[in-house]
Formats: structure tokens, C-alpha cells, sequence
């Protein structure tokens, strides 16, 4: 692993180290966690993207129900 250095205001990083030992982990663990969902976040968007492509065209809807076919239970 690759070691990097951040800057952030003291009182916000003792703040989130409380939070991350509320959770029983530290906070190393959390902005791993963070960093690789935020690195990851474009692929997910592409993905959501080609699957709305390939559904365009292929999902019809029905007509829309009535305030009592809403409102049956």
C-alpha cells in the first residue's frame, strides 16, 4: 500500500476518529472504504447508463390507475 498525507482541521480529524471507534474500526479503514467507492463511483454511473440504454425502447408502461386502484390495499 501506498502512504499519503492529507491536511484537515484538527477538531474535524479527532472528530471522525471518534466516530470510526464508535464502529469498532479506525479511520485508515474508513477513508479506504471511502477512497475506493469514490474512485469507483464513474463506473457504477456507466454501468446505470448502458443498462438505461439497452432497456430504451424495451419497457413499456401500462396506463396510469385510477385514485382508487392507487389507494386499494
Amino acid at each position: 500500500m501506498k502512504n499519503i498525507t492529507l491536511s484537515a482541521d484538527e477538531r474535524l480529524i479527532e472528530a471522525a476518529r471518534a466516530r470510526a471507534h464508535e464502529l469498532h474500526t479506525t479511520l485508515n479503514a474508513e477513508f479506504r472504504l471511502w477512497l475506493e467507492q469514490y474512485a469507483r463511483r464513474s463506473d457504477r454511473l456507466d454501468g446505470y447508463r448502458k443498462a438505461m440504454q439497452e432497456l430504451r425502447g424495451k419497457v413499456q408502461l401500462g396506463r396510469q390507475l385510477t385514485r382508487d386502484e392507487m389507494n386499494e390495499r
